[in-house]
Formats: C-alpha cells, structure tokens, sequence
C-alpha cells in the first residue's frame, strides 16, 4: 500500500502541472482587465496648500499684493488646484478677515471693567463683506457646539460675543473661507477641501457643506488629521454611511495620501461606500520643497509613472536664513520644479499624462472573472503542491487536498486574506521550484557528460537559465489575478509577507542544496545526519555571523523602509534617465550575473551549484516586482525584461573574467606550490 502511495504521488505531478497550466491560462483574461483599467485617469493635478502661501505672506510688506502675485505664478507653472483648509479664527485673523480679543483685551480696549465672571472671546469684523460673509461660520459653528454667540460691536465695527474663553474658540475648525475660496475660483483654481473630524458629526451641517463645495466645483475631499469626516461618531450613528451617501449625491470623491505612517481611520470604508472614487496623492513635505529642483522633477516623474499617483500636493514654509538675514520661502524653487529647468511637468507629460482634474481609475470587472479566479485558485494551489513535492514527495496529493480545503475555508472566513496568503506562497513556490528543476537538470547532465566542453556549458547555461526564468514567471499571472483588486491599486490593501518572500526562497534552495541533492530519502536522512554529526568550528561560527549579517541588510533592504545612501540614489536616476524604466539593481547587478555564472560552473564543478543559492534571489525579486500593484503592468514587465538582459550580459562577463582566472591559475598554481 505504501509502494502504492508512493507511485500515486509521483504521478500526481503530471495532474498538478496541467492544473497549473490552466491556473496560468484562466489568469490571463485577469490580467487583461487590470491593463484595461491601468490605461484609464491619465489626468494629474497639482495642489498647492493655500495657507502655506497665507503664512508666508505674512513676512511680506504687502501681503494681498503677494499672495495675488504668487497666484498668478503658481497657475502659470501648471499648479490648477488650491488646498483650503477648514478655517480657525486664528486662520481668519492672518486672513485680516476678523480681530480677536480674550475678555481682558476687550475689557482694555472699551475701558470697561474686567467682569470677575466671564471669560469669552470677543470678535471683530474688518469691514462689513467679512461681516456678512463670516459671520454666519462663526455663529453656525458654535451654535452646533451649544456655545451661545450674541452680537458686539467695537469702534463702529460689526462684532460677536463667543461665550467661551478665547483658548477654546480658537481651535474650533469652521467652513472654509467663502471669500477666499470665491476668489480662488473666480483666478481658475479648483478646491480640494481639507476637512476634520475634530467635531460632533451633524448631517444637516455637513449637507449644507457638501451642496456649497459641488456649487464651487469641489471634485475632491482630502482629509486632515488621522480619521476620516464622520469617523468618531461611526461606531453609534453609522455617520461614515450618512456622508458617503452625501459624497455620492453630490459626485465628490476622496483623495488617499501615500507613504502616511498608518491609514486615516475609516477611509477604507468610505472608500468602499463610494465604489472607489478615490485618488492618489504626493505630499512634497515642507522639507522637500528646498530640494534640488531636478531631483523634485524626477520625484514626480517618477511617482505618476511607476505608483499610480495622480495628485500631487505641494507644501511650502517660511524660514529663518540668517546668512541672509531674512525670511526666505521655496515659491520659486517649487515653480522651477514644474518648469524650467526641472521640467517636471514636461517630463510627465512625455511619459502620456495630462495635466488636468484627477479622476478615479474606471474599473474593468467582466462578468467571468470570479470564474477565472476560481480556476487560478486551483492552480495556485498546485503550484504550492508541486514545491512541497520536492522535499516530502509522501506528501504531494495530501499538501493539494489540505490547500484546496483551507483555502475553501479561508475565503469564507477572510477572502482578502485568501488571496493574500495564496499569492505569497505561489511567489515563494515558482522560484522555489524553478531553482530545484535547474539544479536536478545540470546534475543529470554533469553525470550523462564527463568534461563538457566551455562552449556547450555556456550554452546550456543560458538555455537553462531563460528556462528557469520563464517557470518562475508562471507565478506572475497568477499573483496579478489573485490580487487583482482595485484596493491594492490605491494602497488601501497591501500584499503582505515581503520580508517572507524574499528570504523563502534563499532558504529552501540552500536546505535543498545540503540535504536533497541524493536520488532517494536515505541519501537525504544520511545527509542530515551527517550534517548534525559534523563538528562545529570557529569557521562555522564565523561564517554563520558573517551570513546573520549579510541577511540582516538584505532584509533591512527589502521592502519600502529601506534606507538608500546619495551615491546609489545618483544611480538609480541614471539608470531612470538612461533606460526610462529603472530595474532592480540586486537583479542585474548580483543575482542574474551569479546565476549564469553558478548555471556555467555546475556543468563542471558539483559545488558551483552553491552560487544559485544567491542566484535565486533574482527569480524571487522578479516575482516580487509584480506583488507591487500600485505599479503599472507594463512598467513591471520592463523592469523584469531589463534586469534580466543587464544580468546576463555581466553574466556572461563574469564566465569571461573566471576563464582567464582558471586559466592563470592552472599555469600559475604549480610555480606557487613549488
């Protein structure tokens, strides 16, 4: 009965390859619809944050005079949006829209007595527009707020009586400025509001609010803070369902700000509730505006081709320079960015976008891809069996039953998570297996022919590496499918397991390496007992040390978190610059060319197979590049073909260089040992 197992396992590889190759074919109409909807929102937008330009032209002798000026600069550089704030009486004061005073500045500037029992804010309006434009925000607010407000007048001057102390009136967020947000749009900029959710929820307030914004052209929201408008109230009143309803009434959708050290509360759920009307933004830090204005035009470049990013916000700060004694500003280093010379504008232009309102991307979803998935589900599934297969081969039928089975359960418990877990271990398994049956073909073939010539090993070590990178790509569209879904697209989702991902791999070759090299399970059982018999060496432990090292930067380097030093970030955009599509530098730089060069030796030398150890690490980060989702499928595709090509031309420069080096040592090696 065992013998019997054994055969049904061996031939259950057959079943689960064709199960792959279906997997492989049902995912390719999948991936045809994530293309369809990529070639959709070419349009990007510039926002500009108009309180940066409010405080910064608070340092200026004429401060209208200025912000009018840098307008017309700002609009003229490509900049078609303006970011507006909720407004603050401390906003309004910068503004010269009101004056504020606390009791006892009123009490000194009516030369009245300071009454013992009240602390309030006193209000004055700058003339009678302000009056009868901000009064009703200041009133609509604080009545909301049960904060009693009645009329005062100062010098001949309109007024307000806000019955709490000045430190609180102040941080209680208002509607944006309407003659500021009217002016903005009568000089040809769109507003993206910047809400809160600092407030009670109150629908009637925040109807009236959206109604304004759709009256004003309002496309988009971008919230400010950690949460969402209608978060905090979510849990009682269900008040992020209320404003979605809202958003979609009145054709507004949100803006997703990227890189933010966690998700603003509740987004992903009115993301959701709005069927995806989100976009996503850029956020040049105060910081960055003062950097070399090539380096912000690739910054940008960069951003709408390879991460989907179709808003960018542009902030700026006065500053202190007291080499020169003044208060300097970026305006200028930021329209140099756009324009000339960083030509960013021109440089995303050239790459197809236009500049113009950001739009949500049109999802393509056709009516048979949840049956596709289902197939490429199976096939995943398969593709995790077949590697498994190849380290405990009793358990090939066993490994494909369990998967199809969990993974039956996993999606009626998580689908996400389904998905998921499926895509990385199929991208952990492709080139895990692609790796095993290149190491299997050059042992066979090292034993079939004795002193293989240089020429036939080259050969074939560049067959087989194109052969093992074509089978490590079969886990592309299958990874693609399984996370085809527009909440990656936009960053709401993430694929999760890099770091797993890109150890996995390097792992399982070497275990494979060490121990499964034999031909049957006691050659594998000997050589694990050889290996836990072999005594431990101060070289063992220095080469352990020094491998915990290596792989610590590795994995430090894996992912977004990585830190990248000037130099590399100096090549990086030469490579851009030069190839138009950057590809992976540990690609073509070390795995490719130690890949073709370990495929090469093997033919030759038993112990050049070590060499696909590192090797691997090049199949895995092509796999790896299309677990990005948020970066375009052709763009991918480039990379990968680039890096692939580069690899194997230092590749076959790395054969050369060992030729000769073999060749001096052959000569050489008698003389050094006489």
């Amino acid at each position: 009965m065992v013998q019997k197992w054994k055969r049904w396992n061996t031939a259950a590889r057959k079943w689960l390859w064709i199960l792959v190759v279906l997997g492989v074919a049902a995912a390719l109409p999948v991936g045809y619809d994530r293309l369809q909807t990529e070639s959709t929102s070419q349009n990007v937008e510039l926002v500009f944050d108009y309180r940066d330009l409010v405080d910064i032209s608070i340092y200026q002798t004429h401060p209208q005079d200025f912000i009018n000026e840098q307008l017309g600069r700002l609009k003229d550089a490509g900049v078609i949006s303006m970011a507006m704030y909720e407004s603050t009486l401390d906003e309004l004061v910068r503004s010269r829209r009101i004056m504020v005073f606390d009791a006892q500045q009123a009490a000194d500037l009516t030369g009245r007595v300071i009454s013992p029992n009240e602390n309030f804010t006193y209000v004055a309006f700058t003339s009678e527009e302000n009056a009868s434009r901000i009064r009703p925000l200041i009133t609509d607010t604080f009545m909301m707020l049960d904060i009693p407000v009645r009329d005062w007048e100062y010098n001949g001057n309109d007024g307000l009586i806000i019955e709490t102390p000045r430190a609180n009136a102040v941080i209680k967020p208002l509607a944006p400025d309407p003659i500021t947000l009217e002016m903005l749009r009568d000089q040809g900029f769109l507003i993206v509001p910047r809400l809160s959710d600092s407030l009670p929820y109150n629908q009637e307030y925040v109807e009236k609010l959206m109604a304004y914004f759709a009256e004003n052209g309002v496309k988009r929201i971008l919230f400010d803070g950690d949460a969402a408008k209608g978060f905090n109230d979510d849990a009682e009143n269900d008040t992020l369902t209320a404003f979605a309803e809202l958003l979609n009434r009145y054709d507004i959708g949100l803006v997703a700000i990227e890189n933010i050290r966690s998700p603003q509360k509740g987004f992903t759920k009115l993301a959701y509730l709005t069927d995806y009307n989100v976009t996503r933004i850029y956020s040049l830090s105060e910081r960055d505006a003062n950097l070399k204005v090539d380096v912000i035009s690739d910054r940008f470049a960069l951003a709408s081709k390879d991460r989907n990013i179709r808003m960018f916000y542009l902030n700026a700060e006065p500053s202190r320079d007291m080499t020169k004694a003044s208060i300097t500003h970026p305006l200028d280093n930021l329209i140099e960015s756009l324009t000339e010379p960083g030509d960013a504008i021109k440089k995303m232009e050239a790459n197809g976008f236009t500049m113009g309102p950001a739009e949500a991307f049109d999802v393509t979803d056709s009516s048979l891809q949840r049956y596709f998935k289902m197939v490429v589900v199976v096939g995943a599934v398969a593709l995790i069996a077949l590697m498994i297969s190849f380290y405990i081969p009793f358990l090939t039928i066993a490994a494909f039953l369990i998967g199809m089975v969990g993974s039956a359960g996993l999606y009626v418990l998580n689908a996400s998570l389904m998905e998921q877990a499926l895509a990385l271990f199929t991208a952990i398994s492709a080139p895990t297996l692609a790796v095993i049956l290149a190491i299997r073909k050059v042992d066979h073939s090292r034993k079939q022919v004795q002193n293989m010539k240089t020429g036939q090993r080259l050969s074939n070590a560049i067959v087989l590496m194109l052969t093992t990178t074509v089978l490590t790509l079969i886990a592309v569209p299958l990874v693609v499918a399984l996370l085809n879904n527009v909440t990656y697209m936009l960053v709401l989702d993430q694929f999760r397991g890099v770091s797993l991902l890109a150890a996995a791999p390097i792992a399982l070759i070497a275990l494979y390496v060490v121990l499964y090299r034999g031909s049957s399970a006691g050659s594998t059982f000997a050589a694990i007992r050889k290996l836990f018999q072999t005594p431990i060496t101060l070289v063992w432990i220095i080469g352990a040390g020094v491998v915990g090292i290596v792989g610590m930067y590795y994995l430090s380097r894996t992912g977004n978190a990585g830190t990248v030093s000037s130099i590399e970030m100096a090549f990086r955009s030469f490579l851009e610059n030069t190839f138009g599509v950057r590809p992976r530098n540990k690609e073509f730089l070390l795995a490719h060319p130690l890949m073709v060069l370990g495929l090469f030796l093997s033919f030759k030398y038993r112990y050049g197979v070590y060499l696909l150890i590192i090797g691997v690490m090049g199949q895995l980060s092509m796999v790896g590049t299309f677990t990005h989702i948020h970066t375009p499928l052709d763009i991918s595709a480039i990379r990968v073909v680039l890096g692939l090509v580069l690899g194997l031309l230092i590749g076959l420069i790395a054969v050369g260089i060992w030729q000769v080096a073999e060749r001096i040592w052959k000569q050489w090696s008698p003389q050094l040992k006489r």
